[in-house]
């Protein structure tokens, strides 16, 4: 449902180089099928060989209900809280978020061919692709080709971290959950485009749990003390997207943000 709008996206600003048709229709023999043959979405989420929810597979977010008209934007964490949940902004934050919302988000990272961040990269309209691994999972993000390590071999945050645009990420299990920690950010990106800032003390927590074969939901812990007085978290659902596949998307070296104005 929400492919044929991925690839149909208008970008304002930015130029992308998506390539042609590359198994974008692609019949996968896992893929569990209803009597009239169409992907079961509803059927049992697939378990790896130990016996956890595999989460493989090319997601996309789907965008909130609770989200008032002319905004702008659909995908921001502000829509993914519960509702009368107020972000806990440092002052400074507050006022950096509000102008960059006031510009409808002139000015993000993504204008300069630079990554969408944690949990920015879900959030875009383009999928992503998790493979789930003994010892690594990975994940792939369509736009702009970039992709994430999550380490689950049992390995420690390093002690040298050099600030990364995905931080450095671990995966444990809890029961049925998927929970990734990450540190060691830059400060280069926003959460998403919408503009909520974070500081180079960001510390990401994500559970993802996969409810059936075509649904699961990410909860998204932020934690920047810089940034935020307490922690706070939103709840993002993914949709499967089934029978296709990633394509190939360059940002080609964007040189017209310079000629933007915005009042």
């Amino acid at each position: 449902m929400l492919r044929s709008l991925t690839r149909v996206l208008v970008v304002v600003v930015g130029i992308c180089l998506p390539a042609a048709a590359q198994w974008i229709n692609h019949r996968a023999a896992t893929t569990p099928r209803t009597k009239d043959g169409k992907p079961n979405l509803a059927a049992a989420a697939p378990r790896d060989s130990q016996g956890r929810p595999d989460l493989s597979g090319i997601w996309q977010r789907i965008p909130p209900i609770n989200m008032p008209d002319n905004t702008g934007f659909d995908n921001g964490l502000q829509y993914y809280v519960p509702d009368g949940f107020q972000i806990p902004f440092q002052l400074w934050a507050d006022a950096l978020y509000k102008e960059r919302f006031r510009k409808f988000g002139t000015g993000r990272p993504s204008e300069r061919c630079l990554p969408h961040g944690i949990p920015d990269a879900m959030l875009v309209p383009a999928p992503f692709k998790l493979i789930q691994n003994r010892g690594l999972t990975l994940i792939l993000y369509e736009e702009s080709n970039h992709f994430r390590q999550i380490f689950t071999d049992g390995r420690r945050h390093p002690s040298d971290m050099n600030p990364a645009w995905f931080g450095y990420s671990l995966g444990t299990w809890e029961g049925e959950t998927f929970v990734v920690d990450s540190v060691g950010f830059n400060d280069l990106t926003w959460l998403d485009d919408s503009g909520h800032p974070h500081t180079d003390a960001l510390h990401t927590i994500e559970r993802f749990r996969r409810q059936d074969f075509g649904h699961m939901e990410v909860e998204v812990t932020i934690d920047d003390s810089k940034a935020y007085t307490k922690r706070w978290s939103a709840k993002i659902p993914l949709g499967l997207l089934p029978d296709t596949e990633l394509i190939e998307d360059i940002c080609a070296n964007e040189k017209d943000v310079v000629h933007l104005q915005v009042k």
